[in-house]
């Protein structure tokens, strides 16, 4: 390490130490916003519905006090620049929209909670608390100017995304009417560098009109997940059933319903669809349970079927899609939501993140054919195509040499199954700021999931080497 290395370091830490309880009440008051999209609520300035635009408006506001320029792209989303010498951008993005809160909470997840060095709410770690810790390395460098008189090389720019966990419409409002910057990173994954992300699919399995009010249905309601990209921990039916000639199960409870009625919940355990390991979906729970215990007609047995084929895997071996290649781990599909519809038909949900082996149109076309097979049909969602810049470049060289001399470690860029902003952009990554090594208490759940949780010393070094990092690739050239 060189001596003004080293001068940096100290200067990092002393920073973090200092400014450190500010960042915590930021990503409360982040928290505390419901920022889930709720497109029948948007308005003009809102796109997304009141709640992004809520937090968006908080985010701002702390760049600003931050010593950055804030700027409002009419709701979509915002950003914040500390101008440098040259218009070229280093830029890095973060979100502050969420995914909705979902069962099983032990907290309220949208009251920040500190417990023995952890966070507890949603979005401390996806993407509320990086979304922070990327506007107070803003912070360090705009001190830094205003002690010194010298700008960075290049433009400083933090993005505040407020439609990420949907449709990312609010990068692709970005990039029709801004230009790239010459590098982004997110911190909206592990670390140490992500440099390639698997292909994005789903899709809705729908059955014929077999349940609710249809004559001879035994099945009227069905319901579970909150979101398409989560795997759910909680689903129920009410069946037409005595309910007291039903036995419970494992993770599965049964109680009445009303007159001849009873209701049948699964608890499961929820999490990320693209981390389906140690997971247990709910939906594919229940179905199973109505299978076993006769709770069905015929033509819904034939739906119950196809949820079984589905929660078979996750690696979608189950539905004769499993594909794997050299760059990205296997491919992984889950069921995500289930609900009856108004005409009597049940719709199941699929994510599917796919390597670069295999199509959106090949995983199209086998799953017409598991539908068809089972008296369904199926319709197709988005379909995005995989990911991938060199781990050979220099600014993915540069972001791992970062994290690799502030933890001591080894490591090398991977690929992974999530899906984030980096995509979007032709020179890009995702830097951090998870460990995905970390032991974490059994009361700290994972992002998307209940009790979502962050280490507050996971989330300090992060700041430490996003600061670093942000030094060093200024000195590239672009």
């Amino acid at each position: 390490m060189t001596e003004n290395n080293a001068r940096l370091k100290a200067e990092i830490d002393e920073f973090v130490e200092r400014v450190w309880p500010e960042v915590l009440d930021d990503i409360e008051a982040l928290v505390s916003h419901r920022s889930v999209e709720d497109l029948s609520a948007a308005e003009e300035n809102a796109p997304w519905g009141p709640g992004p635009r809520e937090a968006l408006d908080e985010a701002l506001c702390i760049a600003n006090v931050c010593g950055l320029e804030a700027h409002d792209c009419d709701g979509y989303l915002g950003y914040a620049d500390l101008p440098g010498a040259s218009d070229k951008q280093i830029a890095t993005i973060a979100h502050v929209d969420v995914v909705p809160e979902g069962p099983g909470w032990h907290t309220d997840p949208y009251e920040m909670v500190r417990r023995d060095g952890w966070l507890l709410g949603r979005g401390v770690i996806d993407d509320k608390g990086p979304a922070v810790l990327s506007l107070y390395a803003g912070r360090f460098f705009a001190e830094r100017v205003e002690v010194t008189g010298e700008r960075l090389p290049y433009t400083l720019r933090v993005i505040l995304g407020a439609n990420e966990e949907t449709n990312m419409g609010d990068v692709e409002h970005y990039l029709a009417h801004y230009p790239e910057p010459d590098f982004l990173f997110t911190p909206d994954a592990e670390f140490p560098v992500c440099c390639g992300e698997k292909g994005l699919y789903g899709a809705t399995f729908v059955s014929a009109p077999v349940s609710g009010s249809v004559p001879g249905s035994v099945i009227a309601s069905i319901e579970g997940g909150s979101a398409t990209n989560a795997i759910p921990s909680l689903a129920s039916a009410v069946v037409r059933a005595d309910a007291a000639a039903l036995e419970p199960a494992d993770g599965i409870e049964v109680e009445a319903a009303g007159e001849g009625l009873a209701r049948v919940t699964a608890h499961g355990v929820g999490g990320h669809a693209s981390l389906p390991a140690g997971t247990r979906n709910a939906i594919g729970m229940l179905c199973g349970y109505l299978l076993d215990h006769d709770l069905c007609s015929d033509g819904e047995r034939r739906f119950l079927e196809l949820e079984r084929t589905i929660h078979a895997s996750t690696d979608g071996s189950s539905l004769g899609i499993d594909a794997t290649d050299d760059v990205f781990e296997p491919l992984t599909c889950i069921g995500g939501t289930v609900a009856l519809r108004e005409d009597g038909r049940i719709a199941q949900t699929v994510d599917a993140r796919y390597p670069k082996s295999t199509t959106a149109e090949a995983i199209t076309a086998r799953l017409a054919e598991v539908a068809a097979d089972h008296g369904c049909s199926l319709e197709a969602g988005r379909a995005v195509v995989p990911f991938y810049v060199s781990p050979d470049s220099p600014q993915i060289q540069t972001l791992v040499r970062c994290y690799n001399e502030y933890t001591g470690k080894d490591t090398k860029p991977f690929t992974i199954g999530g899906g984030t902003y980096a995509r979007h952009f032709r020179n890009a990554a995702s830097f951090g700021p998870e460990e995905p090594a970390m032991a974490c208490p059994e009361w700290v759940g994972s992002m998307h999931g209940p009790d979502e949780g962050a280490s507050e010393a996971q989330l300090r070094e992060a700041l430490k080497i996003y600061i670093y990092a942000i030094n060093e690739l200024m000195k590239l050239e672009f």
